[in-house]
């Protein structure tokens, strides 16, 4: 099946740190209503043919959560499965159905509802290793807080140069909507803000936000039948390595240059930096954005915060990033492609980057996994 796939649609509400006037399925309802519209008025129950939702019912707060997911996406009794993952991981789900060709429409959803949720570490618990980890009882930040004290020790990036990345994404939320934390803070501010697992601090940690996003793909045949603004889908990977602490790799994120590794390949891509014109990614603690941007190969190992001040920085995080829009767990990865769907199409508004016509979003799958996804997007 060669026919090509493409983002036809995209809603979203939120991000806020709590949206209490709403339940989840209303988030749910209003950015599916928003999606469908953008996608030439597309009707759920009788144009779509597939239905996947990213959710985990740890971060949920709800048992058997995907139950409750087919009434406000127009899916009841329709072909509806779910994907306890990162909202990119959905996304492939719904193109390799389509690229079987037995599908023509797909229809992805993700949601998070933090606010619902009280004790956020007790939660995360959970999902540690129950014999090896779980019983050392400690912050679920500890992990991030090894692993950035050891890719520091081996890349010789600095506290100051990290604390850089925290101020520019808050920066550029500001100029974002859908963010939640958007503020103009500076290097000292961010030093000065209390240590949580040493060397974490706590403004370095996004925070908790609730929100939803509905992605609407479509095949080709359907995309020339409608009249729409579409994205085309260019390549999707992902990758697991292992979570416990005595065997994952604490110097870099081994599963972004899985990923990249195969995608780049896929698009024919030899210099990310130069072929790839924004770019959207993880930073769910701030250190990550540079251990992400030099696991895809956009910069060598070390050099991400020598280069955080240069004019070519400016494509990476103009959303604000997991940092200024707030950690939505399996939403994070179709927040980065919304973003880029927004940027491709020139909908960014004051945070638009002139001249994009090629996007990459990468997402982290979050403590304690060392789990990503990456997807390529484009105009043609």
């Amino acid at each position: 099946m060669n026919e090509r796939v493409a983002i036809i649609g995209i809603g979203i509400e939120g991000f806020r740190s709590q949206i209490r006037e709403l339940s989840y399925k209303e988030m749910v309802y209003n950015a599916a209503v928003k999606a469908y519209n953008d996608a030439d008025d597309l009707d759920p129950r009788t144009e779509v043919d597939t239905f996947i939702s990213c959710e985990e019912d740890l971060n949920m707060g709800v048992s058997i959560t995907d139950e409750y997911a087919p009434d406000q996406l127009g899916a009841a009794q329709r072909t509806v499965h779910t994907i306890t993952d990162d909202g990119i991981t959905g996304i492939a789900a719904g193109y390799m159905q389509i690229k079987t060709g037995l599908f023509d429409v797909a229809v992805i959803e993700a949601q998070s509802r933090n606010s619902d949720i009280l004790t956020h570490n007790n939660i995360q618990n959970f999902a540690l290793d129950p014999l090896e980890t779980r019983n050392f009882n400690v912050n679920y930040h500890f992990t991030a807080g090894l692993e950035k004290r050891a890719y520091m020790n081996d890349t010789k990036i600095t506290e100051e140069m990290i604390a850089e990345v925290t101020v520019r994404n808050h920066k550029n939320a500001l100029k974002n909507p859908y963010a939640a934390f958007g503020s103009n803070i500076d290097k000292e501010h961010v030093l000065s803000t209390e240590m949580i697992c040493d060397p974490i601090r706590e403004i370095e940690i996004a925070k908790p936000v609730d929100g939803a996003i509905v992605i609407v793909i479509a095949a080709e045949k359907v995309v020339k039948e409608k009249n729409v603004n579409p994205i085309w889908i260019n390549g999707i990977t992902y990758a697991t390595n292992s979570p416990n602490f005595g065997t994952r790799n604490w110097n870099e994120a081994e599963y972004a240059k899985i990923c990249s590794r195969k995608l780049y390949e896929l698009n024919n891509i030899t210099n990310p930096l130069n072929e790839i014109d924004i770019y959207e990614i993880d930073n769910t603690y701030s250190y990550k954005e540079f251990q992400h941007l030099e696991g895809l190969g956009i910069y060598e190992k070390g050099e991400s915060g020598k280069k955080l001040l240069n004019d070519e920085y400016a494509n990476i995080n103009p959303s604000g990033g997991v940092l200024g829009m707030g950690n939505a767990h399996e939403a994070n990865g179709l927040q980065r492609v919304s973003e880029i769907v927004e940027q491709l199409r020139g909908e960014a508004g004051r945070r638009q980057i002139n001249g994009v016509e090629k996007g990459l979003a990468f997402s982290w799958r979050g403590l304690p996994t060392t789990s990503g996804a990456m997807m390529m997007m484009g105009v043609e």
